[in-house]
């Protein structure tokens, strides 16, 4: 992809070989058990990811070319994804209110892909049922005046999920690495120490109690335009077509490398990325789902303890 636009060349990091998505792959349980003792100091929760979702690994440079954005299965395999969906959907649910009632803890959920990558869609069919009480979702467009006047973190920290909340970002404060760059909307002696200054600020919520939970949505360009072209062709879908979205699909590559860069400056150990193959909508919603339900059992929650001895009480007629 660099060679296609040099100008915006994918950050390597030397001395380290690029790992094929397979290596990733057969690795992915290894990074939850890599330095629990520090992961534990800090309050971070790495669950180990579900079958078919990349883990990227801390400082190895992560290479979208490498990931098949396609997941293996058949209709039989959507029908049975569906299927278990619905089980993982009452995991959720159940997990959640465990979450709320403690109140200790937040699970933050920061969702980013390129346009038409299915964000939208995933909120939907994952969080269906979730207690809207316990789970606000963050929606990030051009920053508003009173945006600009702050720094660029203001308007996604105010957004942070309290405790005993889950928090969904749909885009993130990694816009600020990814449409400002490729739009050249600042000079990149501003964009460039982001990078760091999102790291801080995930470890700050890290250490005040917030699980981040990163997941990139990976389509193909050809998926892209298929569902650029549905846009267009089926009616009830005419409202999501936005003509400049034509301009940004030029800048496809751009894109691809600047989604790279965050993936690899990015993931941490507290935090790391994980990179969901989504060409398939069915794999993608399954995928997601499992990984918030897997992060909150992780996590644990547990119902708090009654404030009184409820031994002896009756409720009166």
């Amino acid at each position: 992809m660099s060679k296609k636009n040099p100008k915006h060349k994918p950050v390597s990091l030397p001395g380290r070989p690029r790992p094929s998505s397979a290596a990733w792959a057969s690795e992915a349980g290894s990074l939850a058990q890599a330095s629990p003792g520090f992961l534990a100091e800090h309050g971070a929760t790495v669950p180990v990811p579900p079958p078919g979702v990349i883990q990227c690994r801390p400082e190895t440079p992560c290479r979208l070319d490498e990931i098949d954005p396609d997941a293996p299965g058949s209709s039989d395999g959507k029908m049975a994804a569906e299927d278990e969906l619905a089980q993982v959907r009452a995991r959720i649910q159940a997990l959640q209110e465990r979450l709320y009632a403690e109140r200790k803890r937040s699970l933050l959920v920061v969702l980013q892909a390129i346009d038409t990558g299915g964000k939208d869609g995933t909120i939907r069919h994952v969080f269906e049922g979730v207690n809207p009480q316990g789970c606000q979702v963050s929606s990030f467009k051009t920053p508003s005046a009173e945006e600009l006047d702050h720094d660029f973190l203001w308007r996604y920290h105010r957004e942070a999920p309290a405790r005993g909340m889950i928090g969904v970002f749909n885009r993130s404060h990694y816009e600020d690495v990814l449409i400002v760059r490729v739009k050249q909307l600042v000079p990149e002696s501003v964009w460039r120490p982001r990078y760091d200054l999102i790291n801080d600020f995930e470890r700050l919520l890290t250490l005040s109690g917030t699980t981040v939970l990163k997941i990139f949505l990976h389509i193909s360009k050809a998926e892209q335009k298929e569902r650029l072209e549905s846009r267009l062709t089926d009616p009830t879908k005419n409202w999501k077509f936005d003509p400049a979205d034509l301009v940004e699909r030029e800048a496809w590559h751009s894109y691809q490398a600047a989604f790279q860069d965050a993936l690899t400056l990015c993931g941490t150990r507290l935090a790391p990325w994980h990179v969901v193959p989504a060409n398939r909508k069915w794999f993608r919603n399954l995928a997601v789902a499992r990984l918030v339900a897997d992060t909150l059992e992780a996590m644990d929650p547990q119902f708090p303890e009654p404030k009184a001895d409820l031994s002896g009480i009756t409720v009166p007629d």
